[in-house]
């Protein structure tokens, strides 16, 4: 009997290990790509577009029979999510086909882009934060389809940080758009800063609420659960973007990415990016002391130094003192709250060079919150009450459109 309980442990260890979620791209296969048959197809995508045992939607999509994959696209940090900068289009060294990028001269598909393409398929691992661009790019590429007069197809994905709370400000004005239309990816539609939502879902609302109008088709998943911790899903963790290297940092960036539109290092280039905050002009005892008087749930706090290394950022190979933060309880954690926290416990040591660039408002996406946390010293809930209101009704809106 002794060897039997063994046998079914291991075999309950077996089936644990695999994927308990099957994502839009495994589910399309299953159904032998029937909406994409004789069709030359489009795909925006990029590394973290994958199935669950791993195989690239590119691939899959260019060996699938009966389906033409005739051009690519790409979002900001390109195709295999290694670059840190605009890129010009070309010629994928991959698979040869011709690759467009979205975050270069342009961030819409143009015309000619589209030339040739019967339906464009969307296939982007999302981080569930407003102010991440991909989801961006898919309001739009959506917007381009509908000019094309082409179907749209969105290839779901988890949520990493889940689909049950719902946080943050809703911002009331877009930002400028700049040459190339890129400047409103941070904040291309009024929904919250951490919206509870999969790229699938968000589709459907952008189609509906904000007038794209698209001819959508959206696969589910199958599997997953909006309580979902990411590690339960089955996929492993692949970094969306160069400096989004863990699940962690996810669950974080909501509250805490903001800091990266301020005369902090974020620790860009590190093993830890959004994870450790910090100046070479910092006191992190000072700061920590303040923030463990704040007592604030799910979370821990503790001095770092760090030397950050991407180009072109805050700091970069200077030592900084910094705060490094710890997720100790994810269902504790509030990360928007914890974020303003931190705004105000660095601001309140450092009231001379701690300051906000042009981009705070628009990621936290209110304008008063950097004025209220600092000058005037309202607490963070009385900051992150004001936004009450607004989820409610986003909540009440967003409930006709969720999948799970």
């Amino acid at each position: 009997m002794k060897w039997l309980c063994t046998i079914v442990v291991w075999l309950w260890s077996v089936s644990s290990a695999q994927a308990t979620v099957l994502a839009g791209i495994d589910v399309l296969e299953r159904q032998g790509f029937d909406i994409l048959q004789g069709k030359r197809v489009g795909l925006l995508t990029n590394h973290t577009g994958r199935s669950c045992d791993g195989r690239s939607t590119i691939d899959i999509l260019h060996g699938a029979p009966g389906v033409t994959l005739a051009a690519l696209f790409s979002p900001e940090h390109g195709i295999r999510g290694e670059a840190d900068e605009k890129l010009a289009s070309g010629i994928d060294r991959r698979t040869g086909l011709k690759l467009h990028s979205l975050y270069g001269s342009s961030c819409t598909p143009t015309a000619d882009m589209l030339r040739g393409i019967d339906v464009l398929v969307f296939d982007i691992q999302d981080i569930g934060t407003r102010f991440y661009t991909y989801i961006g790019t898919l309001s739009l590429a959506m917007q381009a389809a509908r000019h094309a007069g082409i179907p749209f197809v969105v290839l779901d994905r988890p949520n990493p940080i889940g689909g049950d709370v719902v946080a943050g400000a809703i911002p009331v004005s877009q930002p400028a758009e700049g040459k190339n239309g890129c400047g409103a990816l941070t904040s291309i539609h009024p929904i919250p800063t951490r919206h509870g939502m999969t790229v699938g879902e968000l589709a459907r609302l952008f189609n509906a609420e904000f007038g794209i109008g698209c001819s959508l088709t959206v696969i589910p998943m199958q599997g997953w659960r909006r309580d979902m911790p990411f590690a339960s899903t089955g996929f492993s963790w692949i970094n969306p973007s160069p400096n989004m290297k863990s699940a962690t940092a996810a669950l974080l960036y909501p509250g805490f990415g903001i800091l990266e539109t301020t005369s902090l290092s974020v620790g860009r280039g590190t093993e830890r990016p959004f994870e450790m905050y910090g100046a070479p002009w910092l006191d992190a005892q000072a700061v920590i002391r303040n923030l463990v008087a704040r007592h604030i749930p799910g979370i821990r706090f503790s001095a770092c130094r760090f030397v950050p290394t991407a180009p072109g950022h805050s700091y970069r190979g200077t030592v900084c003192n910094g705060v490094c933060v710890t997720e100790v309880d994810p269902r504790r954690l509030d990360p928007v709250t914890a974020g303003l926290h931190l705004v105000q416990a660095i601001y309140q040591s450092h009231p001379a060079r701690f300051r906000a660039y042009q981009g705070f408002a628009t990621e936290v996406g209110d304008r008063d919150t950097w004025e209220l946390l600092t000058r005037k010293g309202k607490r963070p809930a009385e900051v992150a009450g004001r936004w009450e209101q607004g989820l409610a009704r986003f909540r009440a809106m967003r409930a006709g459109y969720l999948l799970y």
